[in-house]
């Protein structure tokens, strides 16, 4: 496989973390705004939870359509474009007047800043080897856990200063900034493959090829259905927090911050331990912990004992098992491939936000004023996850093509 000079490791670290932060910060930052845009648009808060879940189907689908484009024409071109269509639907963003086009726009939205994270993941196996990669990963881990920390304090900030629109301004700043740093900054990883057919059915043929590989689909379950919870807690956090709590915006910053704190915290712990333990070992003692925090966190709820302190340590308790987790399985899932990486990529971030977007719509669906369809559903991801990495995903399975 022909490649270009390995360039510097910051250098491409900081690019591919801005790229793989687009998304995260994209989620995180209009959160605490949920209440405001209801009230603006006159709807309620749990349609305006439908524009997070367009967002992650929006990552979903077009995570399928720029992997294989990434494997035939080389990381950078798709990238680019991908990032051009995220700029157009956020500028679009800033005027819409009703939820039915934001719903709309966030899913072009997503269309657009998938494509840095599927063009990050493949960059990374394109540079290093599983191990090392698992590293790298966590390294990226941190500068995504960094978002949700970021994220929703800068947007309450903007809310007490100014209006919700400012959101995608602010939005809009970044993606141009990402667009610039990419086309100027971001060395070509993959020249590309001119004889990686683009027809339909060759095109699913590699992602069948990729999704039976064994340790792929194991490893990516896993990841997936435990990133879920995850994705549960963004769709319910704004409504828990704020309505039934009473926090304010900036309070729900402060408290959304100091949860997410929990996977910048995993994933340094995780580069230390990876030194010592495998990537299965470590993924499966997370999977463990962040199945018996669930099953602690349900039953404070059942019992009716679950006070906002209580629930705010066992949520942080919760992401901790999840910045363990994410790498290492992220890393497993493609440890397989190379020339395949860009497709492989795709169907794993596929896969992610596929769950991602049922789990966000159950909790919208299940809505009933309470925080049984949040927590509910982050304790069946943890356990569901938690039984496949027992019953499939094995240490030491490292699979091939």
């Amino acid at each position: 496989m022909q490649q270009t000079k390995k360039p510097s490791r910051t250098l491409v670290l900081f690019i591919l973390g801005l790229l793989s932060a687009i998304g995260p910060f994209s989620i995180d930052m209009y959160l605490p705004a949920f209440k405001i845009i209801a009230s603006d648009f006159d709807t309620s808060v749990d349609l305006v939870q439908y524009s997070l879940t367009s967002f992650f189907v929006g990552i979903a689908f077009g995570q399928l359509i720029y992997g294989p484009l990434l494997d035939r024409y080389g990381r950078k071109k798709p990238l680019l474009i991908g990032l051009t269509i995220y700029i157009g639907a956020t500028f679009l963003c800033i005027f819409t007047r009703d939820i039915e086009h934001l719903i709309l726009l966030r899913f072009f939205q997503a269309l657009g800043s998938c494509a840095g994270m599927v063009a990050a993941r493949a960059m990374i196996q394109d540079y290093y080897e599983p191990r090392e990669a698992a590293r790298v990963f966590s390294l990226l881990m941190l500068v995504i856990a960094i978002s949700p920390i970021l994220a929703p304090s800068a947007g309450a900030f903007l809310m007490n200063h100014l209006d919700w629109h400012y959101i995608f301004v602010s939005l809009l700043v970044i993606g141009t900034f990402i667009l610039l740093a990419t086309y100027f900054k971001l060395p070509e990883s993959y020249p590309g493959n001119k004889d990686f057919s683009l027809r339909p059915a060759a095109i699913t043929k590699n992602f069948w090829t990729v999704f039976t590989n064994r340790t792929f689909l194991s490893y990516s379950m896993v990841g997936s259905i435990a990133s879920s919870g995850l994705y549960a807690y963004l769709a319910g956090s704004s409504f828990v927090m704020q309505e039934q709590y009473g926090l304010t915006q900036s309070e729900y910053g402060l408290a959304f911050a100091f949860v997410a704190s929990a996977m910048v915290v995993a994933t340094q712990i995780n580069r230390i331990i990876l030194k010592r333990w495998t990537s299965p070992q470590i993924s499966r003692i997370a999977n463990i912990w962040q199945a018996l925090v669930a099953l602690v966190l349900f039953g404070f709820l059942v019992s009716d004992l679950l006070t906002f302190p209580i629930m705010l340590g066992l949520i942080f308790c919760y992401l901790l098992g999840h910045g363990f987790i994410f790498p290492n399985t992220s890393a497993m899932a493609l440890s397989p491939f190379k020339t395949l990486a860009g497709s492989a990529s795709a169907l794993l971030g596929c896969i992610q936000m596929a769950i991602g977007a049922v789990t966000s719509g159950l909790v919208s669906f299940f809505h009933n004023n309470t925080a049984y369809p949040m927590i509910c559903v982050m304790a069946v991801a943890a356990a569901g996850s938690l039984i496949i990495s027992v019953v499939a995903a094995k240490p030491g399975d490292q699979g091939a093509i």
